[in-house]
């Protein structure tokens, strides 16, 4: 029996897509990789999923996860020898159960994250996992590549807020650890193996996640500054000032802003003037649980002596939802603004809070020094160290002439966060983009070690092939 009569007997003819159909599921959001495929799969359950990899086991299919295909580094994507299957979890969509007691809910790895806010919120509850995509990613592809987002300062990534994972693994059995437990040492902790692997260990069918309660009020505040350090200074002093109610802190340098402007009138920043022309500006957001009038008298008491002392050079706190969530908008624009602008080289890149300043001041020179007049586009989770460092075409070039330069780029930018103590990806992951990048910046013994993993778990090598490790 062929494998795809095999697969149609396990969900359905319906739910096994060839040809044409398959196109939407062969092409990375970004556009930038396409690949081929003998199927895309559409499994309904978990026991589906174990008996699609076992069909596909048997027959040496090589197996792609796919979620909400949102992967800025290709990791959902086929190659193109048309071997694999594609397999989309889209179709495990329950919240399976909600703790308030223990604070946890379990969901299935094709919930849209929207979903499982609404879901936490209906029962009064908190999911803080938050990011742009959150409108059609799927939990299992966040926890796939260990996704942060802009209350990773608080809340921690992804993998910080799952407590069990249920997982078909590469041979196709069933590991049922839905544990809601803050507390387990009875040895190897499997579900962090599995977190942030991209699907090259097994595939994550369902997690149980952890819950907060809702915040009693919230604050938020765009803030103009002069340079980045001031920036790092005055996070410095939110966090002495607001604890763990400090729940966001974005940075964003003034000309990406004023170009989300620029693209999108209907959009605007809470500053006239001068003001409006910083060179940089940073958003910030403070959860409290205890009231309004307590939250926003720390607010105006660290924001107060920030502008006294020269650190601030105006601020905008919005009064109302309507207002935060414009200030959000403006922030979550940016990527819809560079697509408007063209293609661009782009980094996911983490340093050390304390050397940010430095390694953009380095890095851009070393820019300009080696490609005069190409455009910097930087913003990202200062709270956590976590930039968006991409770089766009210089005025008198064309699309093409940048791209034909992007490993150049890609090398300086990188060799530049390795010698400032960073990690060339913080919340994108590896995929493809930048698999063969970690054999310039891992030790061999981590790579070694990598590849025992992945060898003792996926001992075929058939688990999304070409993602994260080189063959």
């Amino acid at each position: 029996m062929s494998v795809l009569k095999q697969l149609q007997d396990i969900v359905g003819a319906a739910q096994v897509l060839t040809g044409e159909a398959m196109d939407p599921y062969v092409v990375d959001w970004r556009g930038r990789y396409r690949g081929q495929a003998l199927a895309v799969v559409r499994p309904a359950s978990t026991q589906e999923v174990a008996d699609v990899v076992k069909v596909c086991v048997s027959n040496k299919t090589p197996i792609v996860p796919s979620g909400g295909n949102t992967s800025l580094c290709g990791g959902a994507t086929p190659d193109d020898t048309g071997r694999a299957v594609v397999v989309c979890l889209a179709r495990l969509n329950k919240v399976r159960a909600i703790d308030t007691d223990n604070d946890t809910m379990t969901v299935e790895a094709g919930c849209i994250l929207q979903a499982v806010q609404e879901a936490a919120r209906g029962a009064d509850r908190l999911f803080p996992l938050s990011l742009a995509a959150e409108g059609s990613c799927t939990i299992g592809g966040n926890l796939a590549t260990n996704a942060g987002g802009t209350q990773v300062l608080r809340y921690g990534n992804t993998r910080d807020l799952a407590l069990g994972l249920e997982v078909v693994t590469a041979e196709g059995e069933i590991w049922h650890g839905l544990r809601g437990l803050r507390k387990d040492n009875t040895g190897y902790d499997l579900r962090d193996l599995f977190i942030g692997s991209e699907g090259t260990l097994g595939i994550i069918t369902a997690a149980t996640l952890k819950l907060y309660p809702l915040p009693v009020a919230q604050r938020t505040a765009m803030l103009a500054l002069n340079t980045m350090e001031d920036a790092i200074t005055v996070l410095s002093r939110a966090r002495a000032g607001f604890g763990a109610s400090l729940t966001g802190f974005e940075v964003m340098m003034g000309p990406v802003l004023q170009a989300v402007v620029r693209l999108f009138p209907q959009q605007r920043l809470p500053f006239e003037g001068a003001s409006a022309q910083s060179p940089w500006f940073a958003l910030l957001e403070l959860s409290d649980s205890e009231s309004a009038e307590h939250a926003q008298g720390r607010f105006e008491a660290v924001l107060g002596a920030a502008i006294e002392d020269g650190l601030v050079t105006d601020a905008a706190i919005a009064e109302n939802i309507a207002q935060s969530k414009a200030m959000w908008h403006l922030r979550e624009s940016i990527p819809l603004a560079e697509a408007e602008l063209g293609k661009s080289i782009k980094h996911d890149v983490s340093i050390p809070i304390s050397s940010i300043g430095r390694f953009v001041q380095v890095t851009n020179a070393a820019l300009q020094k080696r490609f005069p007049g190409i455009q910097h586009i930087v913003f990202g989770h200062l709270g956590d160290g976590n930039l968006h460092y991409n770089v766009a075409r210089a005025p008198n070039q064309t699309e093409q002439e940048l791209l034909a330069s992007q490993y150049d780029v890609y090398q300086l930018v990188h060799d530049s966060v390795h010698a400032h103590a960073g990690s060339i990806s913080a919340e994108h992951g590896v995929g493809q983009l930048k698999r063969d990048e970690l054999t310039r910046y891992k030790s061999e013994l981590e790579l070694k070690l990598m590849k025992q993993i992945k060898t003792a778990l996926d001992p075929q090598g058939l688990m999304n092939p070409g993602k994260v490790l080189q063959a």
